[in-house]
């Protein structure tokens, strides 16, 4: 290969190594921009707009019905001048359903719009409470893999001084099996974030589009004032009564009359013995809900049900809302708990190591002690990486219940 496309080459893919990076690193804001064109918040954002143009048209009035024809033609001699009734005719019928049932029909598109608009709210902060809990999956998995190498490098080097105290005739043997262990044990735990790195990364793409490299935003707490209607879930369910409460109505609507009005032109040609004349019929309809108690009062009864099912949905939908919101902050509670537990537990071995240090500096004790507590403090260290990424998970969770905007 000639010496200047090797170059290129060489000079391309530093390039890419040093771009590709970089087009992963979006803010956080960008990420909230791919996550809003989600395919699954775009068809519930179709989906709400189908609604809304259906309640546009409900109110409409049917297509007039034109008819053109004739009437009393002879079958075996076919002539308009030969028969007085023969004549023909053009008419346009047309029906006006009662207006309470259109504007019920109206009224409910519009109101399952708005259920729509509400449940892709709710989908969204969903969404977006995932996105932010990945993204702390994401930091945790980075801060315990480097924790895990400085692991890995403190038993080099318990390894070397173990190896020492052998030399001088320790019996420390059985300690360089152990470390081995514990060597493989730390191996093992890398390849096992390596996994939960790239599923994380599966799970951003599917939520973003993309495996981004952007720092996890801080998460603060939601106060809950108490009121139900705070949540997302409780929306979609108020939501969901307003619903029926225009199917009822419709329903009511059933048993008032639907109007119809036909006029029809007729025209007869002149014959031998009549004259040619012209003359209008006009005819009005109405309906008589003579079929109620089969037909409109099971239809009455029904959406009655519905909008009783509704209403209980609501009341689990406040149930359970309340109780994930109370589960995610217990959840977040222990966390913290935990931390500030293996905080306390860092401290202590902190100042053992510096007793051991002191004693060992004094040329009365051995060394390996002081790695081993150092070991002791990045496993805790990792401990903790663990518990604030399940914090920060349940407070974005716990965050997405409610309606913040």
């Amino acid at each position: 290969m000639p010496a200047i496309l090797r170059i290129g080459l060489l000079c391309a893919a530093v390039s890419a190594a040093l771009s590709g990076p970089a087009a992963l690193a979006q803010s956080f804001d960008a990420l909230e921009a791919k996550l809003a064109e989600h395919p699954s918040l775009a068809a519930l954002s179709y989906q709400a707009e189908a609604s809304r143009e259906r309640g546009y048209a409900a109110t409409a009035l049917p297509d007039p019905v034109v008819s053109v024809g004739i009437n009393n033609l002879p079958v075996f001699d076919p002539s308009f001048s030969a028969f007085l009734p023969t004549n023909k005719a053009i008419g346009v019928r047309q029906d006006f359903p009662n207006l309470a049932g259109r504007e019920a029909r109206a009224g409910e598109a519009r109101a399952m719009a708005e259920q729509t608009t509400r449940i892709r709210a709710a989908q969204l902060a969903t969404l977006r409470g995932e996105l932010i809990a990945l993204l702390h999956e994401k930091q945790r998995i980075e801060r315990q893999r480097g924790l895990a190498r400085q692991r890995a490098g403190k038993y080099d080097e318990l390894a070397q001084v173990v190896e020492t105290e052998i030399d001088a005739g320790r019996p420390a043997v059985f300690r360089l099996a152990e470390i081995e262990a514990e060597r493989a044990g730390v191996a093992r735990v890398l390849v096992d974030l390596d996994r939960q790195d790239a599923e994380l990364d599966a799970r951003l793409i599917d939520l973003v589009g993309l495996a981004p490299s952007t720092p996890a935003p801080p998460v603060a707490p939601i106060d809950w004032s108490g009121a139900a209607m705070e949540f997302h879930a409780v929306q979609v369910a108020d939501a969901g009564i307003r619903v029926m409460d225009y199917s009822v109505d419709e329903a009511e609507a059933a048993w008032r009359p639907n109007w119809g009005a036909q006029l029809t032109y007729q025209q007869r040609e002149p014959g031998a013995n009549f004259a040619g004349d012209d003359w209008i019929s006009g005819m009005v309809t109405f309906t008589v809900p003579l079929w109620a108690e089969r037909s409109q009062a099971p239809r009455l009864r029904a959406a009655k049900a519905e909008r009783a099912g509704a209403e209980m949905r609501y009341q689990a939908a406040a149930r359970n809302a309340a109780s994930r919101y109370s589960a995610e902050a217990a959840i977040g509670r222990s966390a913290q708990d935990n931390i500030a537990v293996l905080e306390r537990n860092i401290v202590a071995v902190e100042d053992e190591i510096a007793a051991r240090l002191t004693t060992y500096e004094s040329g009365a004790g051995d060394y390996a002690p002081i790695i081993d507590g150092e070991i002791s403090i990045l496993k805790l260290r990792a401990d903790i990486a663990g518990e604030r990424a399940r914090r920060a998970a349940s407070i974005a969770r716990m965050n997405a219940l409610l309606v913040t905007q």
